[in-house]
C-alpha cells in the first residue's frame, strides 16, 4: 500500500506519489495545464507515502516514509528542492523510527516561507 498527495500553493498545485519504491513530485499550473517532469530525491532507499508542499519562493519540500509496512512504523525523510527542481545539498534529513505504526506524514509551508513537517 502507498498513498498520494496534492497540495495547493502560491505557485500552483504540487502532486506527490510513489512508484516501485521511489517517491516523486510534479508541479501543475492550473492556468496553463502545464505539468512538470517528475522529480525524485537522490538515493535508493525504499520510499513510501510522499507529501509535498511549495512555498512562496517556489521551493518544494518532499517528505516521505522509509521502512514502513503492515503493522510496522519507520523512518521520516525529507529533501528540499529549489524552484528549478534541483535538490538543495544541505536541506535534507532523516529521523529514524519517527513514524509510528499506521502513521503518515504531512507537510505545509508557513506564510514566511518556512516548511513544517507533521508526523
Amino acid at each position: 500500500m502507498s498513498s498520494a498527495w496534492l497540495s495547493l500553493g502560491q505557485t500552483g498545485v504540487v502532486a506527490a506519489w510513489e512508484t516501485a519504491g521511489q517517491v516523486y513530485f510534479a508541479r501543475f499550473n492550473p492556468g496553463t495545464s502545464a505539468l512538470s517532469n517528475p522529480i525524485s530525491p537522490p538515493g535508493t532507499a525504499k520510499r513510501k507515502h510522499p507529501v509535498a508542499a511549495t512555498n512562496r519562493e517556489g521551493e518544494t519540500l518532499l517528505a516521505w516514509t522509509e521502512g514502513t509496512g503492515w503493522q510496522k512504523g519507520g523512518n521520516l525523510a525529507w529533501q528540499l528542492f529549489d524552484r528549478k527542481g534541483q535538490p538543495a545539498a544541505e536541506a535534507q534529513g532523516r529521523v529514524p523510527e519517527a513514524i509510528p505504526v499506521w502513521g503518515l506524514v504531512a507537510a505545509f509551508a508557513q506564510p514566511d516561507g518556512r516548511f513544517v513537517i507533521v508526523h
